[in-house]
């Protein structure tokens, strides 16, 4: 059917075209904003199908955006994500609905808040649980220096599993600033929040005597006369103990923190509501609101695992994400799970992304065995470490940029008791279109620091299988990381290996020794059949193991006139280090180059053009052998003879 036609001629445009900056959200009326929030999901989903990324947790948060630039004053009043991944709506209502065909593409919208695209944006990173700590400083600062207006945070209930989050709120209430604190309760981050306060928040909004209880004891109190401090102290101690009794959260009224909730997420008018008698509050307050994740789309309310959370682009009639292939993670939960089946002493341990790190069979088969923290990384690694000294031997699964968060952690509680736990990180590299903050890129620097480690990655799905059997029969700590996506053939070889070394997968020459780690020993590979088409001789050592380096290096050095280091870690502490290290140890002098990843943030775009960007590519890796020959004595005119 055609669209209506208005008096001149031309279709009405949708409330969504009608709105560009924060401004247009506040001349809508309600009836115009029941059409937007509704027209703003059609909208995500469809883009987020064509390009992938974060739909659920958006989905769950169109009328809380909508109502805080409604009642608030963006950027006067600052707006804080604690996990940038919802931030989705917030683009769209400040002026880059039009960009969302880049969405995490390179040189396209970001995923998350970006300072570079707009003054609307203030927090880059991902990592959840920092976002009261922010607000606070926002606020305080605003506070010295005599600004006006508010600092808005919108932090979910599995942010609060986090142990920041809960210093925050602590110092919080201490300073007492002028801060909104929405929190979003929708009972899950990746996976159902889990925790102490998670299952109260729970109780709490599926309990109705909850709002009844407190409306009929605020009727009541109002009816008591004023005749006196005696009647007055009474009505005050009988508030405090009915407010106990059915309201255990005062837990942030007891900080100082002001309380209102919990109210319907998708109510648009009664989060409205809460809203601006909080902006007329002074001090922070705490606004509870409960949203469901994924809602208006069905895939995604059905989605019981994660609730289309972090999808690739999918088919929305169906939901089916296209192009699912055999990733490293799949591999790595079908090696898991059969060596847990073998050794009881195995338990896996991860911080609220069981599905994400492959652990879903884990801990369906062996549920006693299997531990979610919450979003709290720095436990997770002590909790290990308890484990391991009570005779366990825990397997510790986390992101490569998340571990960075508990690294005092692997230091000092496991490194230093020299204690059996095996971290598995996954993501590790460049991990694509999720940006900055999500790069694996420090792992193999960080870890390679601490003693007792042993630090590996593998360069195949079948090594993968290698090193998990090999770590979990090791009597010390052991890192493996591996990338995310394709890992080809779905290969599980659960054979021991009967050493910390390397191995030469290609004794080829003596002109270059290309060493490589994980899956750049693909690309090494590709690259030393290039070498040899041009009449240069090269051999590809795959250096699995970051941490023992194999003793025979500077021997393997020796015999060759060059040697090149490939990985995916930043250039600074990684592979190239480990290897200079090591020759400098014997005495070796040889021109070496390092093909890594530069000393800078990385920004979002898809795994092939970022390595291609900074030539971790076989061409790349090829024309860096090609210059480290050109050091040495005589090789500069063979090189340029065989170029």
């Amino acid at each position: 059917m055609p669209a209506p036609k208005n008096r001149g001629g031309a279709a009405p445009r949708s409330v969504l075209e009608r709105v560009n900056c924060p401004a247009d959200c506040r001349d809508l009326s309600h009836a115009d904003c029941l059409v937007l929030a509704q027209e703003i999901r059609e909208f995500l989903v469809d883009r987020v199908s064509q390009t992938g990324g974060h739909l659920g947790p958006n989905l769950g948060v169109v009328e809380i955006t909508l109502a805080i630039h409604r009642v608030f004053d963006s950027p006067k009043d600052q707006i804080v994500f604690d996990t940038g991944h919802q931030a989705y709506v917030h683009k769209i209502l400040t002026g880059r609905k039009a960009q969302f065909a880049t969405l995490r593409q390179a040189g396209g919208l970001s995923g998350y808040p970006n300072r570079a695209e707009s003054p609307h944006d203030l927090i880059e990173n991902s990592h959840a649980s920092t976002g009261l700590s922010y607000a606070l400083g926002l606020a305080q600062a605003r506070r010295r220096r005599g600004d006006q207006g508010k600092v808005v945070v919108v932090v979910g209930d599995g942010s609060l599993t986090g142990g920041m989050a809960y210093e925050a709120l602590n110092n919080i209430g201490s300073l007492r600033p002028d801060l909104v604190i929405i929190l979003n309760d929708n009972g899950r981050s990746y996976a159902p929040t889990v925790g102490g306060l998670a299952n109260h928040l729970a109780r709490l909004r599926l309990n109705p005597r909850y709002e009844a209880a407190k409306t009929g004891i605020s009727d009541f109190l109002s009816s008591i006369p004023a005749v006196g401090e005696p009647a007055h102290e009474m009505a005050k101690r009988f508030k405090t103990g009915m407010k106990q009794l059915v309201s255990p959260n005062v837990f942030f009224e007891d900080l100082g923190i002001k309380y209102s909730g919990p109210i319907d997420g998708h109510d648009l008018e009664a989060v409205e509501g809460a809203l601006k008698l909080a902006r007329n509050l002074r001090g922070p307050v705490v606004i509870h609101v409960v949203t469901d994740k994924g809602h208006g789309f069905s895939p995604a309310e059905d989605d019981e695992i994660d609730k289309f959370h972090g999808v690739g682009a999918f088919d929305i009639a169906t939901g089916k994400i296209h192009g699912a292939g055999v990733s490293y993670t799949d591999v790595f939960e079908e090696v898991l799970l059969a060596l847990a089946e073998e050794d009881p002493s195995l338990v896996a341990i991860t911080a609220a992304m069981a599905s994400s790190t492959g652990l879903l069979k884990f801990a369906q088969r062996f549920p006693d065995r299997f531990y979610d923290v919450g979003i709290a990384e720095q436990h997770a690694v002590t909790f290990a470490a308890g484990l391991a000294m009570g005779g366990l031997h825990p397997v510790v699964c986390i992101y490569s940029t998340f571990l960075q968060r508990a690294f005092d952690q692997v230091i000092t509680d496991v490194g230093l008791h020299n204690l059996p736990v095996t971290f598995v990180l996954d993501r590790a590299g460049v991990t694509g279109p999720d940006g900055s903050s999500h790069h694996g890129m420090f792992d193999l620097s960080y870890l390679r620091l601490v003693p007792n480690l042993v630090v590996s990655t593998p360069r195949d799905a079948a090594q993968l299988g290698q090193l998990v059997a090999t770590a979990v029969r090791h009597h010390g700590p052991f890192a493996i990381r591996y990338p995310r996506g394709s890992a080809g053939e779905r290969v599980v070889d659960l054979r021991p290996l009967p050493s910390l070394s390397w191995e030469m997968v290609k004794d080829g020459g003596a002109d270059v020794l290309i060493c490589a780690a994980g899956k750049m020993v693909h690309v090494a590979l590709n690259a030393c059949a290039l070498l040899e088409s041009s009449g240069l001789s090269a051999s590809v050592a795959d250096a699995r193991f970051l941490k023992p380096v194999d003793r025979r290096l500077p021997d393997w050095a020796r015999a060759h006139r060059a040697l090149v280091t490939v990985e995916d870690n930043t250039v600074k502490g990684g592979l190239g280090a480990a290897v200079m290290e090591s020759l400098m140890a014997a005495s070796v002098v040889c021109p070496v180059k390092q093909v890594a990843l530069p000393d800078q943030f990385l920004p979002h775009g898809s795994q092939a053009e970022l390595l291609a960007e900074f030539g971790l590519t076989a061409q790349g890796v090829a024309a860096a052998a090609v210059s480290a020959l050109e050091a040495t004595e005589g090789g500069t005119a063979r090189a340029q003879e065989a170029g």
